[in-house]
């Protein structure tokens, strides 16, 4: 099997969640082969790793040895070991994992050792030796008792994520904020961190693609529009709040694309208390940028999409230095072409550029993004609904209601940087920031429907706009023993600020008319002189959002991390102002300044009965913004203060070794904003409260069958609403029941070697489309199928060929009747790839 590298592992010295209190150092020149002893490596330890898949065996031995292991993921996805009971030294060990797979193991450092395939590894032009090492350097620091076990070292968050779990689509664990990596059985929050292997294998296009993993978000924005907007836990989350490396209002503020993505994490439930006050109620989602790994990376990749788009990815890594600690890793790519909607045809760009430094003490990092995206006839991006008629069933999916002289054209840029120090064993100091800019320029329609028919108004609107992000965080995280109590204390100050330069010009006129979403008028073009319409270059300030916050948290732990608890909070400090930019009248006069300090209190607590069963509860609040009224509204741009939100949660997972389930329960609440449909006025008001149940399941329960899926059940209701009108109906846009299951089959090597059948089943039900619950969208499924088959190349170098249909049965459905407005579902989609490691 070929080295692919698709994901690097880095695990701890000592990851496990029995692990002793460990780092790696390197030793003075000349004495780099001398053991040292505290942990010495020629000790034997007593190990007990059943046989199976590979991964999740190796996984195993690195908790039990505490070696610290680095290699791509995809060397191990099919392998198998006999797996070994007894004691054994580690190297030993590990050798006799390896039989029978062609796989041996390396130096990267004194401390650090790596797989490699010697078929495929080339040094010096020639095939590198079978490197065997009777001794791996390591220094071991005295155990600080059962406050170490189970919790990482406080560094690590520069550099290679937690490891994936067996199946490789999920990852062991994710970064929780101000407290760092943590394992999944020791955090006490529902999260999910989604690999770049199984980003490449489903073929994402941006963030919507991977999130249909997680049956608790869902989109509600069209797909060929210019956005990704979604709901998570029954609440909106916009693109704007998704993190870059945990640092907020710096990614896209419109739509994530996946080139130079490593993880995608999901953290449920309000997350200001660990973000900085930038979160959103119903959670967060973090991007973690590619890192390059040990061994060179150099991969072509070139997709075909239904209608006619041809897309080209190059992946580029290398490392260099005595220990590989310069890392450079960057992405380019460009997709143009026609989609399956009518009309409807789309060019972007994309540029990565993540450098990294991993030195004993110190680590760093920087990122360099550029994205451009240009849409010809971008699909309607709201289309609302009068309040006198049911909802219309959903017009064919490939009809386009939009004429081709409409377009949207964006272009994004973003810098962010990195560093951590260990000022201490075990204290690091840590400083991150960053800036972006997104420019936005558009001409687009907006629908109101009229009647059960499909007839409608249309409005033709344009709202040029820039937005710009900056935001810094400096913070400590520091482990230390009390007695029998261990500490996990971490600190943060976080400031970041966001601002909108859009209006301040005479709207031109532009036409308002019927027409029909069954049937659409389509304007020539022409008639709308797109050259006189003004830019998203100096425009006026609009809104200046400044969230500034101290947070603290320090986790006790006791029995061997048996128990965990965290107690913390964060204060709060949130300034939203708002300028004047009516046509006429005097730019720049402030319009509504609102600001609010508050200490926004978090617990939550975990307890281990065992290794691999953990029962979880928390109970954390929020001060957050609340919105601005959109632009389809009749206040549009009306801006509204910040509120308090609160959650409730318990919950359970439990590891099995190659599968892995979780179970959550919860309750939130928010104060409710909402465009009534009737009115078209954007207002918040009330209390909306959804309380759920979240069923997820993920891994490989058998060697070449993979699932990742879950379901969630939601009682979203709306509560002390204005006059009591609406008490006790169901929130808009907050489905009952919501589904997601993905699979994989390597299909045996005497039948077809080499080859994967896929396949996804995505349910969701009816959701009402008003607050009076008297107008709603019917429920719907969409089926995806496809294949995967790797060979070797000519090179002998791994090829890999990916073919998905989604929305295989062409289904028409409203997607989301969210936010007062509705989205149809994409049409089916063809997707074939050749991915090509030179």
């Amino acid at each position: 099997m070929a080295l692919a590298g698709v994901s690097l592992l880095a695990l701890a010295l000592v990851p496990g969640p029995a692990q002793a209190q460990t780092a790696s150092r390197a030793l003075p020149k000349g004495q780099e082969e001398a053991p040292v002893a505290a942990a010495q490596a020629g000790d034997t330890v007593a190990l007990s790793i059943p046989n199976g898949p590979l991964e999740p065996a190796l996984v195993r031995f690195t908790e039990q040895a505490r070696v610290k292991l680095v290699y791509g993921t995809d060397m191990t996805e099919s392998l198998t070991t006999t797996g070994i009971e007894g004691a054994f030294q580690p190297l030993e060990a590990l050798g006799r994992l390896l039989d029978g797979t062609g796989l041996t193991y390396r130096s990267v450092s004194p401390s650090t050792i790596t797989l490699v395939n010697p078929r495929y590894v080339q040094l010096g032009g020639r095939s590198e030796e079978t490197v065997r090492l009777d001794e791996i350097v390591v220094e071991g620091r005295p155990a600080a008792g059962p406050a170490s076990a189970g919790l990482p070292p406080p560094t690590g968050t520069v550099g290679q994520p937690p490891p994936p779990f067996a199946g490789g689509q999920v990852a062991t664990g994710a970064r929780i904020g101000l407290l760092g990596n943590r394992s999944v059985l020791t955090t006490p929050f529902n999260v999910t961190g989604y690999t770049e292997k199984l980003i490449q294998d489903q073929q994402a296009r941006s963030l919507a693609d991977v999130v249909l993993n997680d049956s608790s978000v869902r989109n509600d924005a069209p797909p060929f529009s210019e956005r990704d907007s979604f709901f998570i836990r029954g609440f909106s989350v916009v693109n704007l709040d998704v993190g870059f490396d945990g640092l907020f209002y710096l990614a896209n503020p419109r739509r994530v694309f996946t080139e130079g993505v490593e993880r995608v994490e999901i953290l449920k439930g309000p997350s200001a208390f660990l973000n900085g006050g930038t979160g959103r109620v119903g959670g967060t989602i973090n991007l973690i940028p590619k890192r390059a790994y040990d061994e060179p990376l150099t991969r072509l990749t070139t997709t075909y999409l239904s209608d006619s788009q041809v897309w080209t990815h190059a992946d580029l890594g290398r490392r260099f230095g005595p220990s590989k600690e310069w890392g450079v890793r960057t992405n380019l790519s460009y997709r143009n072409g026609n989609t399956p909607l009518d009309k409807n045809a789309i060019e972007v760009g994309v540029a990565t550029l993540g450098l990294d430094y991993r030195g004993e003490r110190l680590r760093a990092s920087l990122d360099l993004v550029h994205n451009t995206q240009n849409i010809t006839a971008p699909t309607s991006l709201f289309n609302s609904v009068a309040p006198n008629i049911p909802v219309p069933r959903a017009p064919n999916n490939r009809l386009n209601t939009a004429s081709s002289l409409e377009y949207i054209d964006t272009r994004y840029n973003m810098a962010a940087g990195r560093v951590e120090y260990d000022i201490l064993p075990d204290t690091t100091i840590y400083a991150a920031g960053g800036v972006s800019r997104y420019n936005e320029d558009f001409l687009t329609s907006f629908y109101r429907v009229t009647s059960l028919t499909g007839q409608a108004t249309n409005t033709l609107s344009i709202q040029p706009q820039e937005i710009q992000g900056l935001t810094g965080e400096v913070g400590l995280r520091t482990k230390f023993q009390t007695g029998m109590l261990g500490h996990y204390l971490t600190v943060s100050a976080v400031e970041a600020n966001n601002r909108n330069y859009r209006g301040g010009f005479l709207t031109p006129t532009l036409p308002v008319f019927q027409t029909n979403i069954y049937d659409p008028i389509h304007l020539a073009r022409g008639s709308v002189n797109t050259a006189l319409l003004p830019r998203s270059n100096n425009r006026p300030l609009f809104t200046e959002l400044s969230a500034r916050s101290v947070g603290i948290a320090d986790t006790l732990s006791l029995g061997e991390d048996r128990f965990l608890l965290t107690l913390g909070g964060r204060f709060q400090e949130i300034d939203q102002q708002s300028y004047v930019t009516a046509p006429g009248a005097t730019l720049g006069n402030l319009a509504s300044n609102y600001q609010r300090g508050r200490f926004s209190p978090a617990i939550a607590a975990v307890f281990r009965p065992t290794d691999n069963l953990s029962f979880y509860g928390n109970y954390i609040e929020a001060l957050e913004p609340t919105g601005i009224a959109p632009i389809a509204a009749i206040n549009a741009n009306e801006v509204f203060p910040p509120a308090v939100s609160r959650q409730q949660e318990i919950g359970a997972k439990y590891d099995f070794g190659t599968v892995a389930v979780t179970a959550s329960l919860f309750e939130i609440e928010q104060p409710n904003a909402f465009t009534d449909p009737a009115t078209r006025r954007f207002s918040v008001s009330g209390l909306q409260r959804n309380r759920g149940v979240e069923l997820s399941v993920f891994g490989e329960p058998v060697p070449g069958v993979r699932l990742l899926g879950g379901v969630t059940f939601l009682d979203g209701r709306l509560v002390n609403t204005a006059g009591r009108q609406f008490d006790g109906n169901v929130a808009p846009g907050v489905p009952d029941v919501a589904f997601n299951l993905y699979g994989e089959v390597d299909l045996p090597p005497w039948l077809a070697p080499g080859l994967t059948l896929t396949g996804r089943a995505i349910y969701t039900s009816s959701q009402f489309y008003n607050q009076a619950n008297t107008q709603s969208v019917p429920d719907w499924t969409r089926f995806d199928a496809g294949l995967r088959y790797t060979f070797e190349g000519v090179s002998g170098k791994p090829v890999t060929v990916r073919a998905i249909v989604e929305n295989v049965f062409d289904n028409s459905y409203w997607a989301s009747a969210a936010r007062g407005f509705l989205a149809v579902g994409a049409p089916r989609t063809v997707i074939v790839s050749a991915t090509v490691d030179f």
